[in-house]
């Protein structure tokens, strides 16, 4: 197994950080960054928030029952990128290999650190303290020999805290944790391993790789070498966007034949994200979710990429011709994308535009 020196850093509560930075009545208050409404969902809380339970993705009028005190602000994007893009400069100083997840996180690949530190664990903490400086908020780091640990790692002591994973201490470290701390293991993996008696990586561990692939195929040796702490994906910066899409949720369900004009609209707002990016996706997707919370999808994939927002508003509305049990129902959301990118590849992620509720 190659051994590389990986740091993964993740702004703490960043959305909410950022928000209680410049505004200083903030500080030491329940802050939940979401827009006001029924439909709306948090995009992020602060720590004296979670204490009350609320958490990233849950919806915002749940999160005002379980903290009424609670101070909700609208998102500013904009505001974020201008300090992700100044941590990110931060990064860059240190390795020109840097792989952005998100707005708040990055794996940085320091093997040949560009300073002249000499491990790892000393870059994570040049780079705490030069966050800490520079922005006036804090980040978490975990340091190890590959991505997957590293990410763990960077867990481990939030908020504001730095844990390393040497090379020895792989097996010792993994063994005792829940196999739903692996990546790719989410509730119906986990409930076929415990069906098999498989709580722990430990218990994952002591299982032979002919048993694991025969019930889970090419996966099956993803969580055998998971369980081993191998993994030998690389930082790759820059990674291409797989798929590009914009969604919105509705103050109240709609009939199908109210959607159209919001189609046209997050289909412009898809069309001119990808202009910005210079790429061409061939496959047009609609998806649609329900009142009950029923998500369905219709997908086309034309001779040719959509030439303009037009087109592709055209395919989208084409698309929803095609629900024709949907004339019945009422939706609480719609959403507009594309892929199918001809430079894609199968580990390259995934670009969402999220709406304010219409």
């Amino acid at each position: 197994m190659r051994l590389r020196k990986i740091v993964h850093v993740d702004m703490d509560a960043f959305y909410a950080s950022v928000e209680q930075r410049d505004r200083p009545e903030l500080k030491g208050r329940p802050v939940v960054v979401a827009w006001k409404g029924p439909r709306s969902v948090v995009c992020a809380a602060s720590y004296e928030a979670r204490k009350f339970g609320i958490r990233s993705a849950m919806a915002a009028v749940t999160a005002e029952r379980l903290c009424p005190q609670a101070v909700f602000t609208p998102p500013d994007f904009p505001r974020y990128r201008e300090v992700s893009r100044a941590v990110r400069a931060i990064f860059q100083r240190h390795t020109a290999l840097v792989e952005p997840l998100s707005l708040d996180e990055a794996y940085l690949d320091v093997t040949h650190e560009l300073t002249g530190l000499p491990t790892a664990t000393a870059t994570a903490k040049a780079i705490r303290q030069a966050i800490r400086d520079e922005t006036a908020l804090t980040a978490s780091a975990g340091v190890a020999p590959n991505k997957f640990l590293a990410k763990i790692a960077s867990d481990w002591k939030k908020p504001d805290g730095l844990f390393v994973i040497q090379p020895h201490e792989i097996e010792g470290f993994l063994a005792p944790l829940p196999v739903g701390k692996l990546p790719g293991v989410g509730q119906m993996t986990g409930e076929a391993l415990a069906e098999m008696g498989i709580a722990t990586v430990g218990d994952l561990r002591a299982r032979p790789l002919v048993e694991l692939e025969a019930r889970f195929g090419k996966f099956g040796r993803r969580l055998h070498d998971l369980s081993l702490g191998r993994d030998e994906s690389p930082v790759e910066p820059d990674r291409p966007v797989k798929s590009v899409s914009s969604e919105t949720t509705f103050e109240n369900d709609l009939p199908l034949e109210a959607l159209p004009p919001t189609l046209e609209k997050l289909a412009r707002q898809v069309w001119e994200a990808t202009r910005r990016r210079d790429r061409a996706g061939r496959t047009i997707t609609l998806k649609l979710k329900t009142g009950d919370f029923r998500t369905v999808t219709r997908r086309v994939t034309p001779a040719h990429p959509p030439a303009s927002a037009a087109e592709l508003a055209g395919h989208a509305l084409a698309l929803l011709e095609q629900f024709v049990e949907g004339r019945a129902l009422r939706f609480r959301l719609a959403g507009v994308g594309v892929s199918n990118f001809p430079e894609d590849d199968e580990e390259s992620p995934q670009t969402v535009l999220f709406e304010n509720p219409a």
